[in-house]
């Protein structure tokens, strides 16, 4: 038991091993398949590196610093420092990609309008730059009616020297006319070109976009990232054909984010200078209106002093008003910015709850005074707080104008934009690696996929398997695929087209002659001495078995007849340099007598039957009694006689001419012929009651992924010269 499982691994194991090897060998065999893809590819790959339009790269740098208050921290003081908030990155990236800042962007370069030279399709633009064509458009003003739904325009360059062209719309009509540097116009149409560069007949395209669809454009373009970690600094990039473009777009875009910052600090301090100076009026003229009641009571009582314990509560009186006042002002302010649930909110209402518990408690006291003394001191009180009131807000609008005048924001651009001098794509050595890796895989897939669904026979082994014995296997000649090449292209005379004259040392000859060796043994129990060479498909080389296998048994001095019953698409004839009429067709028909259907080859003891005229009855010509009486006479008066005939799957020509054959061989080729076409065309001929003695095997080659191809037929035995 033990060893049976062994034997077992061991078979299997030797099974893997072997698919492995017939995997490599696939691919060896299919090397320069392999190597003509991948080099196609590489050459794409480098065609399109090439012609590829460079994109070029800028960037800028923007610092945000921590944002300190400005002009609130001036009006309020310490609590200023509560929510002045530091902007995060992203809030920033995104102000950045507002429309409010890529707007005015759009609308000072004119991204609207969208320009550029044509070329021929896929090709054109990068031959154009390879070859140094120097196309250029640039259109600073374009204008166009609403009406109109295809934006889409051409513009084609009369006279390159006078830089006049004209303009044509998306239906071919002609639009306007204009000159460069000079305003064109024509009803609602409006076009200034700045630039036109090219030659006299150049085309270029002119589009318009809307206003929104530009900046959303720019908006995905444009890249805003942050350098480090909290760092503050960002960085602005942008791709783009064209250097100073990008250079102006990135330079733009962060001069607006300056000026908006600095707009916005600004504005910050313009309304508080605004409420400020709203309120100076009313406090000066409380303060006048408190000064004059409490002059006209002095005078009135003839000038009364306050006592030491009235006048410390009015000092402290005065104090809790003016916090009162202050914590007003700052209430006006936060108001504007949180809601009352904010920390900072609350803790400005808390703040005034105490102080105004504090003044209820100095009312309580003051309230413990003589009639005089509370009357001087609510007058002095009046006074004294709103002269300090009036001299605050006098001293804060002072250093609100002094803030606003003296405002630089908290952005800072530390480099202005610079394009790469390098493009940043294509990636041109990537490009071709990539492209060649994708040509080196796909040719191996197609290798490993065009074996996978292959079901040519590479071994006879496979074809033995059946029951058919296979009598040679004859290797595909290279000087015969010369000669066939040569007689294509009538350079060559006919004789030399049979392999078996032109090189008798060839290797598929020396295996036609050991083909002679086994016909001697398979025909011994033969009812005749005809032989039928026939196969399941066309193309297999049936004929040049035939005919060289003649030529081979003729040279040992027996008489041979060979026979093109192939009376449809015959070409043996072509192998002996005769015309193909005055053949068989023309015998069964009755047009020709048999002694001259036949004809001698230039071989010694070889006679050729060709096909004849092309009859419209093929089959019902050879079941006639005319054919059995030739093979009869043919059988009686040659040694041997070998019938072509057609494939056995495509007419049933062989079937009758079997059953009048001593002997039937099939013919298939290597590679191509399925081990299921060789058992349909066997069961074919079973059902006939025709019996195929042997296979030949014709064209092998060899290949790396069958192990018969380099173990037969691999050596040559040349005589010394």
């Amino acid at each position: 038991m033990s060893q049976a499982t062994n034997a077992n691994r061991e078979s299997s194991s030797s099974s893997d091993e072997i698919d492995l090897a017939k995997l490599f060998g696939q691919l060896i065999d299919g090397r320069w398949l392999i190597i003509s893809i991948t080099t196609v590819f590489a050459i794409a790959g480098i065609a399109f590196a090439l012609l590829s339009t460079p994109i070029y790269k800028a960037d800028a740098l923007v610092q945000v610093e921590q944002k300190t208050g400005g002009g609130m921290s001036a009006l309020v003081g310490d609590m200023g420092d509560m929510f002045a908030s530091e902007s995060s990155s992203t809030t920033e990236i995104e102000i950045i990609k507002s429309r409010m800042i890529l707007g005015d962007t759009v609308d000072k370069l004119n991204l609207t309008t969208i320009t550029a030279p044509q070329y021929m399709p896929i090709i054109g633009k990068g031959l154009s730059r390879l070859m140094g064509e120097g196309k250029a458009i640039n259109v600073s003003r374009f204008d166009i009616p609403k009406y109109v739904v295809q934006p889409n325009f051409t513009l084609v360059l009369d006279d390159a020297e006078k830089g006049t062209y004209t303009l044509f719309d998306a239906e071919e009509r002609k639009v306007l006319t204009g000159k460069v540097g000079e305003l064109a116009d024509n009803n609602d149409y409006h076009l200034f070109v700045m630039q036109l560069t090219g030659e006299t007949g150049d085309v270029f395209s002119v589009s318009k976009v809307s206003r929104f669809d530009a900046i959303l454009t720019l908006q995905q373009t444009l890249s805003i990232s942050e350098k480090g970690k909290q760092s503050g600094v960002l960085q602005f990039s942008l791709e783009g054909e064209n250097k100073a473009k990008i250079e102006a777009i990135i330079n733009d875009v962060s001069q607006n984010y300056f000026l908006q910052n600095i707009a916005r600090d600004s504005a910050e301090a313009e309304n508080s200078l605004t409420f400020l100076n709203a309120q100076i009026p009313a406090i000066k003229e409380k303060l006048t209106l408190s000064e004059n009641v409490l002059n006209d009571f002095r005078l009135e009582r003839k000038s009364v002093d306050l006592s030491l314990e009235a006048r410390s509560a009015l000092d402290v009186l005065v104090k809790l008003e003016t916090q009162l006042n202050e914590l007003t002002f700052k209430e006006s302010e936060i108001s504007q910015r949180f809601t009352k649930d904010h920390p900072a909110y609350k803790s400005l209402l808390d703040k005034r709850r105490v102080l105004l518990g504090e003044k209820d408690r100095l009312d309580g006291q003051v309230q413990k005074l003589p009639k005089t003394q509370r009357e001087v001191l609510r007058m002095q009180r009046d006074v004294e707080l709103n002269q300090q009131i009036y001299i605050q807000l006098l001293n804060k609008s002072q250093e609100l104008s002094i803030i606003k005048a003296g405002t630089v924001g908290n952005v800072r651009i530390l480099d202005t934009a610079q394009a790469y001098s390098r493009a940043v794509k294509p990636k041109k050595p990537l490009i071709v690696v990539l492209a060649t890796l994708l040509g080196g895989m796909l040719s191996v897939a197609i290798v490993l996929l065009k074996a996978a669904f292959h079901r040519g026979v590479e071994n006879p082994d496979e074809i033995e398997a059946l029951g058919i014995p296979v009598y040679a296997s004859i290797p595909k000649s290279k000087w015969q695929e010369k000669l066939d090449i040569r007689y294509s292209k009538k350079k060559v005379r006919h004789l030399e087209t049979l392999l078996a004259e032109s090189n008798p040392a060839d290797l598929s000859i020396e295996a036609l002659r050991g083909l002679r060796t086994s016909m001697h043994f398979a025909m011994m129990e033969a009812k005749n001495n005809v032989v039928m060479i026939t196969g399941p498909a066309p193309n297999i080389g049936k004929s040049f078995v035939a005919v060289n296998f003649a030529a081979v048994i003729a040279k040992t001095g027996q008489k041979v007849l060979v026979v093109d019953a192939d009376m449809r698409k015959g070409y043996m004839q072509r192998y002996f340099g005769m015309k193909w009429d005055n053949g068989l067709s023309d015998y069964l028909s009755g047009k020709l007598p048999l002694e001259q259907s036949i004809q001698k080859s230039e071989v010694e003891n070889l006679d050729v039957i060709t096909r004849g005229q092309i009859p419209p009855n093929p089959s019902e010509l050879l079941m006639t009694k005319r054919f059995s009486d030739l093979i009869d006479w043919a059988s009686a008066n040659y040694d041997l006689v070998l019938i072509d005939t057609p494939p056995v799957l495509a007419v049933t020509d062989p079937s009758i001419v079997g059953a009048l054959a001593g002997t039937t061989l099939m013919v298939g080729r290597f590679d191509q012929t399925s081990i299921k076409e060789i058992d349909v065309a066997r069961h074919r001929f079973e059902q006939a009651g025709i019996e195929v003695k042997g296979f030949i095997l014709n064209a092998v080659e060899k290949k790396a992924s069958n192990t018969y191809g380099y173990g037969y037929y691999n050596y040559s035995y040349d005589s010394d010269k």
